[in-house]
């Protein structure tokens, strides 16, 4: 080989050796996530949303009974107020997030389901308590029946 192909083969050499570097040798860091999905204003949309969807399940049960009628007001109050909160900030009032929307999301599945569970819990707990005894006196009988209906 002669003195051109050793020097074009040394600098193919030293450019794959240059590329292949570069990446460890940046000097700038990465820049952070002006967004992240673990946030401050994550927890709180989390927790207005869950704390607004129960209050919502707290007045629907009032006014409705059921558990339908009650899930829906305080899952429907619940992701209007998040989804009012990221449509004033795209208006320029804020900074709009399709991680704050999903954290109200989850805020609302959160509150509203533990309604559910405590309100499924204390229907459960109501609708099995012991029937009444019944005594009765029996004609032609010495001595009352006594009738313990049996539920299973």
């Amino acid at each position: 080989m002669g003195l051109r192909g050793r020097q074009v083969l040394l600098a193919i050499a030293s450019i794959a050796v240059t590329l292949a570097a570069s990446p460890f040798c940046a000097a700038a860091d990465p820049p952070l996530d002006p967004d992240p999905w673990f946030g401050k204003d994550k927890l709180l949309h989390f927790g207005v949303s869950a704390a607004i969807s129960a209050g919502g399940y707290g007045v629907g049960k009032a006014a409705f009974g059921g558990y339908a009628g009650p899930a829906i007001l305080g899952s429907s109050l619940a992701l209007a107020a998040g989804g009012a909160k990221e449509l004033i900030d795209l208006a320029g009032y804020g900074d709009p997030s399709w991680r704050d929307l999903a954290w109200d999301v989850i805020g609302t599945a959160v509150g509203t389901g533990i309604c559910l569970s405590i309100d499924a819990i204390v229907h459960r707990a109501a609708s099995t308590d012991p029937p009444p005894v019944t005594v009765s006196p029996t004609a032609g009988a010495k001595g009352f029946v006594v009738a313990v209906p049996f539920a299973f």
